[in-house]
């Protein structure tokens, strides 16, 4: 009887006298467990970036939107036909709703007004790379973020509509490379701004991009002076502690009261939740995960038929050994195990040369594109080392079978 170390001893020894091979043999292999490893990583990457991004963003807050997805973009030609909320609404939500906390409104300032693109310019430096806000001043409670230098604006500000700005991150380093920006001023769309405050770097994003590090942030009540022809709302809701479940359900009877809607009547307008956010992007994510599972099993199917043939070839060059070892009392049982082990580990080794790969191509995107979290989780690479060896197992179990059922004198005469 070998023991499972000599049998794994063994067949790494066979592997490594027919390198090219085992090579071949177990190409299909490497490039199965390498694909389903990398996107595992990059969605894993991904994900956590949105999931971080929301949670800045506010956790338990409910967005209201005319249109769906992106407030900064114009929605599909239906929703663009859909009445524009109003600011009202915001007292309305305020005095019915008893599971939320605070409702802050934010005006969306398209990037070009008639046609002519909005930018951001100080002496020497100039920008159109921004969107540009008008938020109400309650709008830390709902989401706060970090400062890198100076504030939000204060209501007494907003109400006398003070030109004053918060800055993005990374507006605020194209515009004041020295790094001092609070108390100096800057022209915005041909109106002078006073910066006040500079948000810190973003945390999390889509694909590593964060639109609030070029996001330029002014008082409600300036927005409106300056752009009373803009009604892209979106109107925030920040749930009570440990209402966050209920406050969607009860905004949205309150919105369908607000819009004169009837119970059963399809919203005119888009209700949604970092929850319902994320959980859309794991669908969309499970589907290219699928995928990619499809694009490796094909691989792993090539790689499992070319270890069965290598390993039938192994049975047959071996046939005298397979005799000997029956002459000397070895069981069909350890015969089995010997060729299931050899089998295993040839994929075994696959899998590992996949998993190795998979992190350094995982690295080296880490390396091109910063801004894009990489991070290769645990469960994808013990899932993809046990799927490598199973394949193994499945596939050496003919070999095996034909190997242990030799007759040890026939095996013994074969040349």
């Amino acid at each position: 009887m070998l023991s499972p170390r000599e049998n794994v001893l063994m067949a790494l020894e066979g592997v490594w006298t027919h390198k090219f091979r085992s090579g071949l043999t177990i190409l299909g292999i490497v490039i199965g467990i390498t694909t389903v490893v990398v996107v595992a990583s990059l969605l894993t990457g991904v994900r956590a970036g949105i999931v971080t991004f929301f949670d800045e963003l506010g956790p338990d807050n409910v967005f209201i939107f005319k249109t769906s997805g992106d407030p900064g973009q114009q929605g599909s030609e239906k929703e663009r036909k859909r009445r524009a909320l109003k600011p009202e609404y915001v007292d309305g939500i305020k005095r019915a709703a008893g599971t939320i906390a605070e409702v802050g409104l934010v005006l969306y300032i398209p990037g070009a007004i008639n046609g002519q693109v909005i930018t951001a310019k100080v002496p020497g430096f100039e920008s159109d790379t921004l969107s540009i806000v008008g938020q109400t001043p309650n709008y830390m409670e709902l989401a706060p973020r970090d400062f890198d230098q100076g504030r939000f604006f204060t209501e007494e500000e907003n109400n006398r509509t003070a030109h004053v700005a918060v800055l993005g991150f990374d507006i605020a380093q194209t515009l004041y490379p020295d790094g001092n920006a609070v108390g100096r001023t800057f022209m915005l769309d041909g109106a002078e701004y006073t910066v006040v405050g500079v948000n810190a770097k973003a945390k999390g994003g889509f694909f590593g991009q964060n639109g609030l590090d070029t996001q330029v942030t002014i008082p409600m009540k300036t927005a409106h002076s300056r752009y009373p022809q803009v009604d892209r709302y979106m109107i925030t809701c920040k749930a009570k502690q440990g209402m966050r479940k209920d406050a969607p359900d009860e905004v949205d009877a309150i919105m369908h009261r607000l819009r004169h809607l009837k119970p059963k009547d399809e919203a005119d307008y888009s209700l949604s939740t970092p929850d319902q956010i994320v959980q859309q992007f794991d669908n969309i994510t499970g589907l290219v995960v699928l995928i990619s599972i499809a694009i490796s099993a094909l691989g792993l199917l090539v790689g499992g038929i070319g270890v069965m043939n290598i390993m039938l070839v192994s049975v047959t060059e071996r046939t005298r050994e397979i005799g000997v070892r029956k002459a000397l009392g070895a069981r069909r049982f350890d015969i089995i195990g010997q060729f299931l082990a050899e089998a295993s580990t040839l994929t075994g080794v696959g899998g590992l040369l996949g998993i190795v790969i998979a992190i350094l191509i995982t690295l080296l995107v880490g390396a091109l594109v910063p801004s894009i979290k990489t991070t290769v989780p645990t469960w994808a690479v013990v899932t993809a080392f046990g799927v490598s060896v199973a394949v193994g197992i499945f596939f050496g179990v003919w070999p095996a079978v034909k190997a242990a059922r030799l007759d040890p004198v026939e095996a013994l005469r074969y040349e």
